[in-house]
């Protein structure tokens, strides 16, 4: 199997997953966070939301400049915008992805800010940790969840409250 093909799958589950997560986002907390250092739920889902679109971004270019490209979360007012984000960079994604070869995962690409380098991976292991990003950030969002007594559904596997009747 070639990397490409492992990547999409691996995309494709993960996305499955993120998808049940950010559907249960409620709309009338985005404001709300754990902590004064958090994200809001909004912040933390939308850029979510936003991760799959690395996928595009490290096949097309040789990386990201934040002194040249201050980010800009994309505007989201509800949870049916949130997962049209989510669902426009996942598909995104997963064309480009579904285009390159394996070769394409070799040239590097570079996070930075200005002289500041954050990271030199190549664009396979760029995109890699773009789905590591998304795993992890999925995580805080069950917490965020979980504090605010919302049911969280199983990422892979049944979640503590899907097994209700199974033990």
């Amino acid at each position: 199997m070639k990397q490409t093909e492992i990547l999409l799958k691996e995309m494709n589950m993960e996305a499955a997953t993120t998808r049940k997560m950010l559907a249960i986002v409620p709309a009338d907390k985005f404001d709300w966070k754990p902590h004064p250092k958090s994200m809001n739920i909004l912040q933390l889902a939308t850029h979510i939301a936003e991760l799959p679109g690395w996928v595009k971004m490290a096949l097309t270019t040789d990386g990201l400049d934040f002194a040249e490209n201050a980010y800009t979360p994309t505007p989201i007012s509800s949870v049916a915008e949130l997962l049209a984000c989510f669902e426009q960079n996942y598909k995104e994604g997963v064309e480009e992805l579904s285009k390159a070869g394996d070769k394409d995962l070799e040239p590097i690409w570079t996070l930075r800010m200005g002289d500041k380098v954050f990271s030199t991976d190549t664009k396979g292991e760029t995109i890699r940790h773009a789905f590591s990003q998304m795993v992890h950030h999925r995580a805080q969002l069950g917490v965020f969840l979980r504090l605010l007594n919302i049911s969280i559904p199983g990422s892979y596997g049944p979640s503590a409250d899907e097994m209700n009747g199974f033990m």
